[in-house]
């Protein structure tokens, strides 16, 4: 099995700034791709940024400019800093890997960590 590991998420007040990260271990032959989504009370769960093999990374329109998401690949870890930090960033934040785990199978599976919180608040 894939296990996921995430730590960073805190209370924090407008304007500030957090660093999430995320470590994946266990039975993994490649990492095809790792990312951050979030899900606020009451909303569906989002894409906050992802970064594929090869660094090219996506963000979403309210991540742009404040956020970053970068990888270790030799330690299989991502990490996502966060910048000028707003009130609507509120959620709890939830590390993606999509992951082959043998050689000869071709398919990459989903593996989802058990979410941080994240807290922005005077």
């Amino acid at each position: 099995q894939v296990q996921l590991v995430e730590s960073g998420g805190d209370l924090v007040q407008p304007g500030g700034s957090l660093r999430l990260s995320c470590a994946a271990s266990g039975r993994i032959f490649s990492i095809n791709a790792m990312g951050w989504y979030r899900q606020a009370p009451g909303k569906e769960r989002e894409l906050v940024a992802s970064i594929v093999t090869g660094g090219r990374t996506e963000y979403a329109d309210s991540a742009k400019g404040r956020f970053t998401i970068s990888r270790d690949n030799g330690e299989n870890t991502v990490y996502l800093q966060m910048n000028s930090l707003k009130p609507e960033d509120t959620a709890v934040y939830y590390c993606n890997v999509k992951a082959r785990r043998f050689s000869y199978d071709g398919r990459s599976y989903d593996y989802w960590g058990l979410g941080t919180q994240v807290t922005v608040s005077s």
